[in-house]
């Protein structure tokens, strides 16, 4: 399936999950710049917050796929596209180069945020979670974003894209509790691939708009329900 650009397949998913989330405490999370774009869709539908989590891959020499990600809080999490044995392997391998480039990643996605937060955790708990992404070629950015969440008491975990890969499908069946995929690619290719129009718009006006639609939706105080 082929879409004219990541806001109308943000509009489709938004009618799928409407009549059910619409009138229920969610919040979404997109998982990258272009995923934004979708997300914006149905932030505005459901009428919920929407965030940003910020990440940055961990890239071996010669590995084509990366070997871990780390998050803004220093999270940290191994692709389990390899198994245990070659992540053993690699990760004695490399040790010294991960440790550096996780402290460097995590380092660079500090500087940027500044005084700046893309995630509230008080307006994340005792909510569904709609984690939202542009296309997943893998199931990687959800193990990073399910690692994440996990101090997070949160009520469901929804995962909801246009497209994504076979191996991503599967690696969603064993986290969400419910999922909305509107195409699955049996060959994927980059997720640009699938759009008409590729438009996302520069880094730093993304985060700044996440920021400021955070600004109308306060925390809420300990123990309170928003």
């Amino acid at each position: 399936m082929y879409f004219k650009s990541r806001t109308e397949a943000g509009i489709a998913l938004a009618e799928k999950l409407s009549p059910k989330y619409s009138n229920q405490r969610c919040v979404i999370i997109a998982l990258s710049d272009g995923a934004v774009l979708v997300a914006s869709q149905i932030s505005l539908r459901l009428r919920c917050p929407l965030m940003l989590l910020l990440t940055e891959s961990i890239d071996l020499p010669r590995e084509p796929e990366a070997i871990a990600s780390v998050t803004q809080d220093g999270g940290f999490t191994l692709n389990q596209a390899y198994s245990p044995g070659e992540l053993e392997e690699l990760e004695g391998e490399y040790r010294t180069f991960i440790d550096q480039e996780r402290m460097t990643k995590t380092h660079d996605i500090n500087q940027f945020l500044g005084l700046g937060n893309l995630i509230r955790k008080p307006l994340i708990a005792k909510r569904n979670v709609i984690l939202v992404s542009d296309g997943l070629s893998s199931g990687f950015p959800l193990d990073t974003a399910s690692e994440f969440l996990k101090p997070i008491p949160v009520k469901r975990l929804i995962i909801a894209t246009p497209l994504a890969s076979v191996p991503a499908v599967d690696r969603m069946h064993v986290l969400a509790d419910e999922i909305f995929c509107l195409s699955v690619v049996g060959d994927y290719l980059s997720t640009e691939h699938y759009y008409e129009v590729n438009d996302v718009p520069d880094h730093q006006v993304i985060v700044d708009t996440i920021e400021t639609v955070l600004k109308h939706w306060p925390v809420p105080k300990a123990g309170s329900v928003s």
